[in-house]
């Protein structure tokens, strides 16, 4: 079952320019280290950014929340998979609120999908629930 559905759209020379004028002050309110780091690597860093920026702006949305509420901007981060494949994580307040907003006897799972084509970048999160398997029998 679908719990919630976010998406973003985010400028990336908007993001540029409050890289540019801001520095590591952004850098260190909304991003987490490894996000630092991924983006510094990269040959886009501001694209890198706008992504994860609208990530972050979609899951509050599939949260239900916004950014309010208490979340803050690094309890949302995004990883990826060796294969390329964003991952989102939920710490703090955010993973309280997916906690509460998950049936029981669900668990949730976060699908993120990020793209690009300048000057935008977009993502979008949907929230689904899984129903928790059974354990096996006891033999």
């Amino acid at each position: 079952m679908i719990l919630g559905i976010g998406t973003d759209l985010a400028n990336i020379d908007r993001i540029q320019g409050t890289l540019d004028r801001f520095g590591d002050r952004f850098r260190n309110r909304v991003f987490t280290e490894i996000e630092q780091r991924k983006a510094e690597r990269r040959r886009d860093v501001a694209g890198t950014y706008a992504k994860r920026w609208a990530a972050k702006e979609a899951c509050s949305k599939a949260l239900g929340t916004g950014l309010r509420m208490g979340i803050a901007w690094k309890d949302m981060s995004v990883t990826n998979l060796r294969t390329g494949q964003p991952v989102m994580h939920v710490t703090g307040w955010a993973a309280e609120r997916l906690k509460e907003m998950t049936p029981e006897g669900y668990e949730a799972v976060i699908h993120v999908s990020l793209t690009d084509d300048h000057p935008w970048a977009q993502a979008y999160v949907v929230i689904e629930a899984r129903p928790v398997a059974d354990p096996p029998p006891s033999p």
